[in-house]
C-alpha cells in the first residue's frame, strides 16, 4: 500500500487549521503534519484541557484529514542555541519569558517534555485507521530541531579552541538526554530534522550527535533531502547509514547551480528568492533531488511512515506548489516487489 501523503502545516500557520484542512483535502492530501504554532497544535492547551485532543481529531476527521506526526521545530531550536532577540519572534511567550538565555533554554526543554506527553495523549485519541498506520510504521513521532551552541563555529577562523567542538556536543547530550528519557517513557520518538543550524547537518555531524546522546532509542531523524543536496552531502548514503532511524520524511526539493554564482553556498546574507543565489528550495520535482533513489532507499530501510510535502518555494505560489506536489508524490511512491524478477527460473 502507498505511504500516507501529507502536508506539513508549518508554512501555512497564518491560516486557521480548519481552513487549511479544507484546502489540503481539496488539493488531494490525506493528512496533515501539525506544527506546534499558529492554531494548529497548542502543547499547553493539550496539557491543560481534557477535551483538546478529542476536539482536534473531530476537526480533522470532519475535513477528511489524518495526522501521523506533530512538529515542534521552533521551540526545539531554543534548547541548545545561543539565545538572542531573534528567538523571541519564534517562541511562545511562556517559553521566552524574560529572555534570559539560560532560562529560555530550560523552559524550551520543559516544553519539549510536555510535547512528548501530549503527543502520547493526542495519538491515543486517534481514530483506529490512524492507529493502524502508526502501528505499521512502528512508532509515534514528534519532529523538530535541537539548536546548537557551536553552529557559529562552522567556519574555522579563528580556529575553534581545543575541545570547543567537543564541548558543544557534550552540551547537546546533557540537555537532550533528559528530554529523550521523557519521550521514551511516553513511547514517543523525537525525529531531528538534520539541517544547517542544528547539532547535526550532514553525515559526519549526525554520527557525532548520535554518540552524544549514547544512541538513545528515542532519538532519530526527520529526513529532508533538500538540506543535503546543495551542501554536496550524499543524501542516499545518509539513508543507507541511518535508515533504521528515519522516522519521518519531508518531500522538498532544492535547485543548485552548476556554475559560479553571485551569491554562494553560504547565502551571502541574501534572502531566499534573491536573483543570483547559488541554491534555492523549490517544489518537489522542480529541483535536482533524486527522489526515485530516495524511495528505493526508503524501501530498503523498510520505512512505512508518511511522505509529507513541505512547501518552500520563493518563486511559486504555495497553493500551486501544494497542488502539483500531490500528483508528483503519488507517481513517485511504490512498494517493494514481493518476489525477485528472476524467481521463475529458480529450481
Amino acid at each position: 500500500m502507498p505511504r500516507p501523503l501529507c502536508l506539513f502545516t508549518g508554512q501555512w500557520a497564518d491560516l486557521p487549521l480548519e481552513t487549511l484542512a479544507e484546502k489540503a483535502r481539496e488539493f488531494g492530501y490525506e493528512g496533515l503534519e501539525l506544527a506546534c504554532w499558529g492554531d494548529h497544535f497548542d502543547t499547553q492547551r493539550a496539557l491543560r484541557e481534557d477535551d483538546y485532543c478529542a476536539n482536534l481529531w473531530r476537526l480533522l476527521e470532519s475535513k477528511g484529514m489524518a495526522c501521523y506526526a506533530i512538529s515542534t521545530h521552533l521551540v526545539g531550536q531554543a534548547v541548545c542555541d545561543l539565545i538572542d532577540e531573534r528567538h523571541k519572534a519564534i517562541l511562545p511567550e511562556h517559553v521566552w519569558g524574560d529572555g534570559d538565555p539560560e532560562g529560555v533554554r530550560q523552559r524550551a526543554a520543559q516544553e519539549l517534555k510536555d510535547t512528548a506527553r501530549v503527543a502520547r495523549r493526542f495519538f491515543d485519541a486517534a481514530p483506529e485507521r490512524v492507529k493502524a498506520q502508526l502501528a505499521k510504521s512502528g512508532r509515534t513521532v514528534v519532529n523538530g530541531f535541537t539548536g546548537s551552541s557551536i553552529w557559529a563555529l562552522l567556519y574555522g577562523f579563528p580556529p575553534p579552541l581545543p575541545g570547543q567542538i567537543d564541548a558543544g556536543y557534550e552540551d547537546f547530550g546533557a540537555r537532550w538526554k533528559p528530554i529523550l528519557d521523557v519521550f521514551a517513557q511516553e513511547q514517543v520518538c523525537f525525529a531531528l530534522e538534520v539541517h544547517p543550524t542544528e547539532i547535526a547537518f550532514d553525515i559526519y555531524s549526525t554520527r557525532r550527535a548520535l554518540e552524544a546522546v549514547d544512541h538513545h532509542p528515542a532519538f532519530g531523524f526527520n529526513f529532508d533531502p533538500s538540506h543535503f543536496g546543495y551542501q554536496g552531502v550524499d543524501y542516499l548514503a545518509f539513508l543507507r547509514e541511518f535508515g533504521e532511524r528515519i522516522w519521518n520524511v519531508h518531500v522538498k526539493d532544492v535547485w543548485w547551480s552548476d556554475s559560479p554564482s553571485e551569491v554562494g553556498v553560504f547565502g551571502g546574507h541574501a534572502p531566499f528568492g534573491t536573483n543570483g543565489r547559488y541554491w534555492e528550495f523549490c517544489s518537489p520535482g522542480r529541483g535536482r533531488i533524486d527522489f526515485e533513489g530516495i524511495i528505493r532507499q526508503l524501501n530498503h530501510a523498510g520505512y512505512q511512515g508518511p511522505l509529507t510535502v513541505e512547501w518552500e518555494d520563493s518563486g511559486m505560489h504555495r497553493e500551486h506548489g501544494a497542488r502539483e506536489s500531490v500528483a508528483f508524490v503519488r507517481a513517485l511512491d511504490f512498494d517493494v516487489s514481493p518476489q525477485a524478477f528472476d524467481s521463475a527460473f529458480a529450481e
